[in-house]
């Protein structure tokens, strides 16, 4: 019995990501748009081996969703599992195994597959039991900057229509995206919200995750206009000296 539980050991350590391998990774965060500038293809949406802007996408596990497993055929390794501040599950028969970021789906496989050195062909259910209400938050040049609940299926067009649009001032086709991947990752996708309104084509009209963050910056002009004394500023837009 022993000698299985060490083989479990080893099979979660392959399982622990690598910024829990005792090695401290730099934290790595994509910067913003810069304006006019150069950008990545994380930032302009153009690596195709970046997976995290899908249309319909599982649920990940977040810090205090509590989890219930239940194994059909031993009842005796059922547990009811929070999520730890740091990203970790304490199963009964092996390691810690690290769920945050993971859907349940993968989470299930991945105790499948620990389990199976002491049970055979284990059969496992994983079902999320309570976790945190979705939200995603918009700032920057909209009418209503804020924390919103994240109800539904919610597009990038329809989360501005609840920050109450976009102001005068904003830059339509600079909007961006920020997305965490992990604790230690942010990933940021620019987006052209005026082509996609004036297309009348929402293709690419991403569908928010819970924890998504909304930037809409501040338009050249009104960064100009904003140095100009209000009495002066009639003189160069007044039609009639021209």
């Amino acid at each position: 019995f022993w000698t299985q539980l060490s083989s479990v050991a080893q099979t979660v350590q392959q399982h622990r990501p690598a910024a829990f391998s005792g090695v401290v990774e730099q934290a790595a965060t994509t910067q913003p748009a810069i304006a006019d500038g150069a950008t990545g293809p994380a930032l302009t949406g153009t690596d195709a081996s970046f997976p995290m802007w899908e249309r319909h996408p599982l649920y990940r596990l977040r810090h205090s969703d509590e989890v219930e497993i239940t194994f059909s055929f031993a009842p005796e390794f059922n547990q009811m599992l929070t999520v730890q501040p740091d990203g970790f599950l304490t199963l009964k028969a092996v390691a810690q195994l690290y769920a945050a970021g993971r859907s349940v789906p993968e989470l299930r496989d991945i105790i499948r597959s620990l389990y199976a050195p002491l049970l055979h062909d284990p059969e496992v259910t994983v079902s999320l039991k309570t976790f945190e209400k979705p939200y995603f938050v918009a700032s920057g040049q909209v009418s209503k900057p804020g924390k919103y609940d994240l109800l539904g299926a919610t597009s990038v067009v329809e989360a501005l229509a609840i920050a109450g649009g976009m102001t005068t001032d904003a830059k339509h086709s600079k909007v961006v995206l920020f997305r965490h991947r992990s604790d230690e990752l942010v990933e940021a996708r620019l987006l052209d919200v005026k082509q996609m309104m004036n297309s009348r084509n929402l293709q690419e009209d991403i569908q928010l995750l819970p924890g998504d963050l909304l930037y809409v910056p501040q338009n050249s002009i009104s960064k100009f206009r904003r140095f100009l004394p209000s009495s002066s500023l009639g003189m160069y837009v007044n039609p009639t000296q021209y």
